[in-house]
């Protein structure tokens, strides 16, 4: 469902390394808000009943049911360059974006925001 990228998976690793409780994993989910409507929320999370968990290299991310559908076939990546540094979901669902490149439509006509960074980073 979602791949990680060789970048992402060192930073969460750093990041579930410097946490006292190390089985969470990089929880992404989708809210309303947003200059679309609907943005893309991280936290550091334990996985719960019905999520779709992606694992690579022993950490894991962590996508509830009603955000899965948003996140079909999406890249996380981290980055760190002149555009700031975070977690940055590379999305195949979005069809248009808007004029500040942080909100998509995806294909079947929902909205959402490409928020980059996390609190978690």
């Amino acid at each position: 469902m979602i791949s990680l990228t060789d970048s992402a998976v060192k930073q969460l690793q750093n990041l579930v390394q410097g946490q006292e409780d190390q089985t969470k994993g990089l929880r992404i989910f989708v809210e309303s808000g947003g200059c679309a409507g609907m943005q893309y929320g991280m936290t550091l999370d334990h996985p719960q009943e019905g999520d779709e968990i992606a694992e690579r290299d022993g950490v894991q991310v962590l996508v509830d049911p009603a955000s899965a559908q948003y996140l079909k076939g999406a890249t996380i990546d981290y980055a760190d360059d002149l555009a700031g540094s975070g977690f940055r979901i590379q999305n195949p669902n979005a069809i248009r974006s808007c004029g500040c490149g942080t909100s998509f439509e995806s294909g079947e006509g929902a909205e959402g925001h490409t928020h980059s960074e996390t609190a978690a980073h």
